[in-house]
């Protein structure tokens, strides 16, 4: 039951990542029209930056999952790369435990709660261009959940692994 679940949350970040990996199709036809008006013809836009960093901040938030179901992020593992499996998953989990899945927790409340905030209040973003920011936060806390999610699943691995279920 546990490996089905660890599967499917291991299957949609991946497939999401894959999705949104895209975002930086709309990031790169952004920049390039503002580099065009702002060079070409002396007349920058006023959201021509901040489209950018709103389409850059959703391809890091969407990114940080797919990165950890495909082990992507720095690692310190300079005592126990050389450890048998079993030792590596024991303090893969105990680092999860006491480390990954508090600070988790607490951003993806956190998150829920600043995102909720800013959808009861209609936020707009205070530039010129004032574009709403309430849809960004939401995506911010959507991200977090995915992210705490793929660390449940690595929990799932590394205790298989520590039980002897399964490989990883």
């Amino acid at each position: 039951m546990f490996s089905k679940l660890a599967k499917a949350i291991d299957t949609f970040n991946t497939r999401q990542g894959e999705i949104t990996s895209l975002l930086i199709i709309p990031l790169l036809v952004v920049v390039i029209y503002e580099v065009f008006i702002r060079y070409g013809f002396n007349s920058p836009t006023i959201w021509g930056f901040e489209a950018t960093a709103f389409l850059y901040g959703m391809h890091y938030m969407f990114g940080i999952s797919y990165t950890e179901v495909n082990k992507g992020h720095v690692q310190v593992d300079i005592f126990t790369s050389l450890a048998p499996k079993k030792v590596r998953a024991f303090f893969r989990t105990l680092t999860t435990l006491v480390f990954f899945m508090p600070v988790m927790i607490c951003m993806t409340i956190w998150s829920a709660k600043f995102a909720a905030t800013s959808v009861a209040g209609l936020e707009l973003n205070s530039t010129s261009w004032a574009p709403p920011i309430y849809p960004f936060k939401i995506i911010m806390a959507l991200c977090f959940l995915f992210l705490l999610l793929q660390g449940i699943s690595n929990l799932i691995h590394d205790l298989q692994i520590l039980f002897g279920k399964e490989e990883r």
